[in-house]
Formats: structure tokens, C-alpha cells, sequence
């Protein structure tokens, strides 16, 4: 293949780039799993007869997907052997992205990989079921009963209250400063009564094997936690919105990162995802 070849097929995949990106970030919640698909992708779009594709973007989207499929299958075999909760890889944007937070992301884990992918296609990225069909080699009937189970699982996972930006930001400083200081009153008054705290260390570093569920429990877990980090130190990195909610990086003892996403239901923080494995963190350093 020609530098000339390379240099055409580059020129029409790059600006679609992100756009894959997205479908297969969701598609496996890994940020270095989806940049594997998309290159594949690329591979095969150098390879291809690119004269005869009359619609690149929905030839681009069909290989990306159906490779995330099969990506799929081996993802779920390391799942069951992996070290505590799961979350998926943290995405941190200044904006806040409503299509798919955090928490629906990990209610599609529960779907077979076909509702997945009709849910994502048809849901989120707006596609009729003609072109699902088609990119999942389905016919659209099986395709429309395929994202609507995923609708049924997936449903109770969809945000119910919307925190404006600004206020997203404000409650996860204010979260960081009485989580770190040891205001116990102040961290407290911002907790939900069922609050709980979903930790992803993957077995490399220190992380509850289980969710933490409750608000005292969670006032114990975070009592402990001020004192070291009053002894050790954790620096504020970047407030942000992860993986769609609002939520911060620091920097921690152990010269890692971290990030802390706040789930906030009712202007209490429901839910806290923290991901300290540094598998998953390594596109953000």
C-alpha cells in the first residue's frame, strides 16, 4: 500500500473518529478497548474498496460495532474473575453528557451484547431499526425487540432529577473538601439515607471487595478515610463531570490517581463511584 493510499483512507476516517469512539466506548466501557476497535476498524478500512462504500461513516459504524460485539464475549469471561465491584473506564468531559451516565452504563452490562448494541444504535445514537438491522445482521423486527427488553432493564438506570452544571460542580468540591477534612456534619448533610459507595480497584489497589450500602456505614467507611487523609494527603486535581455526573480527580497518597463520580438524586448524593485501579486510569494521566 502506497503512503498515497494511507494518507486518502486517513483523510476520510479521521473526522470520524470521535464519532467511533463513542459508539465503542459504550459498547465496552474500556477507553483503551475502544481505541483497539477503532484502529481495527482503520486497519480494515485501508484494506477495503473504499470507491464502492457510498456512505463511510454507516460502512465505519457497522465494523466498529460488529468488532465490539465480538470484544464483547471475552470481556464478560474476564468480568467473572475480576477483584471487586466493576465500573467502567472514567471519561472526564467539562461538560456534563446526558445520552449515557454512569450508572446506565453499567445497567447495560447486564444486557446480552445483541441489546446492547440495538439499544445503543437505536436509543442513543438515534439510528432507525433498518440500519440496526443491518449492522448487527438481524432483521429490524428481531432488532426492535432486542432494545426494547434493553429499554425494560435499562430504564430505572436513566437520571430521574438533573442537577444543573454548576451546582453539579459546586456539591463535588464541596464533597472533596468535607470528605477530606473530616467534617463529618458537613460530609453527612450531603449524603442520601440510602447513599452508597461503589469502589473499583481491580485487585491492584486497596478497595472494598463489596459495595459499601447505607448511610452509616458510609459515615464509617469515610470516617476512617479523613484521618488518612489528613495524614497522608489527597490533592484536588480537576472537578469535572465523570462519566456524565458530577465528580473530581485527585491525586492520592500513594502517588496514583483517582476519580469520584456523585450519583445526586433530590440534591443528595446517592451514589459514589470511585475507580482506583490504574489500568483504567491511565489515558487520563
Amino acid at each position: 500500500m502506497t503512503q498515497a493510499t494511507q494518507a486518502d483512507a486517513a483523510a476520510s476516517f479521521d473526522p470520524l473518529r470521535p464519532k467511533l469512539m463513542r459508539v465503542a466506548y459504550r459498547m465496552l466501557g474500556s477507553v483503551a478497548d475502544a481505541e483497539d476497535m477503532v484502529q481495527e476498524a482503520f486497519i480494515r478500512w485501508m484494506g477495503a474498496d473504499r470507491a464502492e462504500v457510498r456512505e463511510p461513516e454507516a460502512f465505519l459504524r457497522r465494523t466498529v460495532t460488529r468488532l465490539c460485539l465480538d470484544q464483547l464475549k471475552s470481556a464478560r469471561r474476564q468480568r467473572e474473575t475480576y477483584v471487586g465491584p466493576w465500573l467502567p473506564d472514567p471519561v472526564v468531559e467539562e461538560e456534563e453528557v446526558e445520552d449515557v451516565t454512569l450508572p446506565l452504563m453499567l445497567a447495560l452490562e447486564r444486557l446480552s451484547p445483541l441489546e446492547r448494541a440495538a439499544f445503543l444504535l437505536h436509543d442513543v445514537f438515534g439510528l432507525g431499526f433498518e440500519e440496526v438491522a443491518a449492522t448487527i445482521q438481524r432483521d429490524a423486527a428481531a432488532c426492535r425487540q432486542l432494545a426494547a427488553r434493553a429499554r425494560t432493564h435499562v430504564r430505572e438506570a436513566r437520571p430521574r432529577f438533573h442537577v444543573e452544571k454548576e451546582r453539579g460542580l459546586e456539591l463535588a468540591e464541596a464533597f472533596f473538601k468535607a470528605s477530606r477534612s473530616g467534617d463529618m456534619n458537613a460530609f453527612g448533610a450531603m449524603l442520601a439515607a440510602d447513599v452508597s459507595i461503589h469502589a473499583d480497584g481491580g485487585g491492584k489497589r486497596s478497595a472494598a471487595i463489596m459495595p459499601i450500602i447505607g448511610f452509616d456505614a458510609v459515615m464509617k467507611v469515610h470516617e476512617k478515610l479523613a484521618a488518612l487523609f489528613r495524614a497522608n494527603g489527597s490533592k484536588l486535581l480537576r472537578v469535572g463531570f465523570v462519566n456524565g455526573l458530577p465528580g473530581f480527580i485527585t491525586m492520592e497518597a500513594d502517588g496514583e490517581i483517582q476519580t469520584t463520580a456523585l450519583e445526586i438524586e433530590g440534591g443528595k448524593v446517592a451514589a459514589i463511584y470511585v475507580v482506583r485501579n490504574p489500568d483504567k486510569l491511565r489515558h487520563l494521566h
